[in-house]
């Protein structure tokens, strides 16, 4: 009896010494963000067809002369 009395204290003993030390831990997060660079957007419209609609437009008659016979 005596022997677990003592066996008892001896862990409580261990137990309260355990629980008064201080444990710390230090992490450091660094994050560093690089610098954007912006630069002009060239935007390249190609007008081919532009100019083939205003060829079509100003060649219609021509082509509308050339459908009806020659004859008439």
């Amino acid at each position: 009896m005596i022997r677990r009395c003592i066996a008892i204290i001896g862990v409580l003993l261990f137990i309260s010494v355990y629980g008064c030390t201080r444990h710390e831990i230090k992490s450091e997060h660094k994050v560093e963000v690089a610098p954007i660079k912006v630069e002009p957007i060239h935007i390249t419209i190609d007008l081919n067809i532009k100019i083939d609609r205003e060829l079509d437009d100003f060649f219609e008659d021509l082509d509308e002369v050339a459908e009806t016979p020659a004859d008439q």
